[in-house]
C-alpha cells in the first residue's frame, strides 16, 4: 500500500504508516484517542450506522504511551527534515506524552501550546478542566515556520507610543538606541500567545458539528496548518476521526492524507468532503474478506452488516438492544436483524432472537455470525414449522459471497 495524496486510508495506522516513504510528509497533526477512561456511543448517518469511541486501556497508563510510541515513531519517519508535528492531548495523558515526543524528537520542542474553550457542564468539586494541550515539535532544528500566515493584526487603539507613517504610507513605531533608528512595521502583525482562547468547541447547534463527541473546530486546523505548511505541502493526519484536518487542509490548498481504523468514520469522511466540496475521494483499505471482518471493532462489525449489506437501520437502544442490532430496509419489511461476531453460534441464541421477534411484533429475522451449531439450525427449522417464525441463519461468508 503507497502512499496516494488526498486519499483516505482505512485500518490502524500502525500497519498503514510503515508502507509511506521516509521524509515525505510536510505536516502532522495527531489527534489520538485520549486517556479518559471515557466510553461513548452515538448513532447518525440518519439512523443507518452506530459508533462507539472507548478510551479505555487495559494495563494503563503505561500500555497506553507503549501503544502511542510505535506510531509516533513512524510518524517522525515520513516528515521531512523541514517539517513538524502536532500532537493534541489532555490532562490525562499529556505529562507522559510530552517526555515521549522528547525523546522520539531529540528534544526539538517548539510549543506547548494550550486551547481553552468553552463547553457544557461544570465541575463542583475541582476547577473545570476546559483545556486541551498541542505539543508542537519538529524534526530538525530547520524546520517550517509561516509567521505572515498566523499573525493577528495589531490594535493600534490601545498604542500609547506614537505611530508613524514612512513614505510607503506602512504605519510604524520606532525606538531610537545610540542615536539608531529601530522600525517596528504595523502591517506585519503580532503571534498569538501559546494560549489559545479565540478559537471555541463546537456548540451544539454549529453548522459544522456532526454529531462526533471529540470533534474539533475547523478554525482550530486552520490555525496549526497555517503554522508550519504553504500551499500544495502535504499533511496528514494519522487518527482523522470525522475528517477536519481534511477538510481545513483542502480549504487551504493543501494536499493531505488521513487514516483512520474505523470503516464507519471513513464513509463520513468521504461524505463530509463530497458533500462540502463535490470532489471524489477514494478509501483505500485491505481486502474485505473473512480476517478483515474479524478484526473490526464490534460495532463497526454491526455497521458492515446491518447497513452495508441489508441497507437497514441501527437499533436505536444502542448497548441495551434487547436482542435487536438492527433492522433491514423497507423493501425487505423492515424485519429485525441479530449480529454476533462469532463462530459457532448456538441455539440459545436462537431461542432468544425468537423473544425479541415477538416483542417487536414481527414474523420474520436474520441472525449472522461466522458460523453456527447444529442446534441453531435445528432450533431454526422448529420455530418455523411449528410457530411460524422465519428466522433465517446467515453466515458471513454467504454474505460475502452474495456482495460478490
Amino acid at each position: 500500500m503507497t502512499m496516494i495524496a488526498n486519499t483516505i486510508y482505512e485500518g490502524d495506522n500502525k500497519d498503514i504508516l510503515p508502507n509511506f516513504p521516509d521524509k515525505s510528509v510536510d505536516l502532522i497533526y495527531a489527534d489520538p484517542p485520549f486517556f479518559s477512561n471515557r466510553h461513548y456511543e452515538l448513532i447518525w448517518n440518519d439512523g443507518a450506522e452506530i459508533r462507539a469511541f472507548e478510551d479505555r486501556w487495559k494495563g494503563g497508563i503505561y500500555n497506553y504511551v507503549e501503544w502511542m510510541k510505535e506510531r509516533i515513531q513512524q510518524c517522525k519517519r515520513i516528515l521531512k527534515d523541514d517539517g513538524t508535528m502536532f500532537l493534541h492531548c489532555d490532562a490525562s495523558a499529556n505529562a507522559h506524552l510530552r517526555i515521549l515526543m522528547d525523546e522520539i524528537f531529540n528534544g526539538n520542542f517548539l510549543n506547548e501550546i494550550i486551547w481553552c474553550y468553552e463547553t457544557g457542564g461544570r465541575a463542583t468539586k475541582f476547577y473545570p478542566q476546559k483545556h486541551d494541550t498541542i505539543f508542537w515539535y519538529s524534526k530538525t532544528k530547520d524546520y517550517n515556520f509561516y509567521y505572515d500566515q498566523v499573525a493577528l493584526p495589531r490594535d493600534t487603539s490601545t498604542m500609547h507610543e506614537s505611530i508613524y507613517v514612512d513614505e510607503k504610507g506602512k504605519k510604524y513605531q520606532r525606538n531610537i538606541k545610540n542615536g539608531k533608528e529601530y522600525r517596528y512595521y504595523l502591517d506585519k502583525g503580532t503571534l498569538p500567545n501559546d494560549w489559545w482562547t479565540d478559537i471555541q468547541a463546537i456548540n451544539p447547534s454549529a453548522k459544522e458539528r456532526l454529531g462526533y463527541p471529540t470533534q474539533k473546530p475547523v478554525a482550530l486546523l486552520k490555525r496549526i496548518i497555517n503554522t508550519a505548511s504553504k500551499q500544495g505541502d502535504l499533511v496528514l493526519d494519522p487518527f482523522c476521526g470525522c475528517g477536519t484536518t481534511l477538510v481545513a487542509s483542502h480549504e487551504l490548498k493543501r494536499n493531505w492524507v488521513g487514516i483512520d481504523v474505523s470503516p464507519t468514520a471513513c464513509k463520513l469522511m468521504r461524505d463530509r468532503l463530497r458533500k462540502s466540496y463535490s470532489i471524489s475521494v477514494e478509501i483505500m483499505r485491505g481486502k474485505e474478506d473473512i480476517a478483515y471482518l474479524k478484526k473490526l471493532p464490534p460495532f463497526e462489525f454491526q455497521n458492515w452488516v446491518v447497513a452495508g449489506y441489508f441497507l437497514g437501520r441501527v437499533s436505536d437502544r444502542k448497548s441495551s438492544d434487547m436482542g435487536i442490532d438492527g433492522y433491514t430496509s423497507i423493501q425487505d419489511g423492515v424485519n429485525p436483524i441479530q449480529v454476533k461476531q462469532s463462530e459457532d453460534v448456538g441455539r440459545n441464541v436462537v431461542d432468544n432472537f425468537e423473544t425479541a421477534i415477538r416483542r417487536a411484533k414481527k414474523k420474520k429475522g436474520y441472525i449472522v455470525a461466522f458460523s453456527f451449531g447444529r442446534g441453531a439450525y435445528e432450533e431454526a427449522a422448529r420455530v418455523k414449522n411449528q410457530e411460524g417464525l422465519d428466522i433465517e441463519l446467515k453466515t458471513v461468508k454467504e454474505l460475502l459471497d452474495e456482495r460478490r
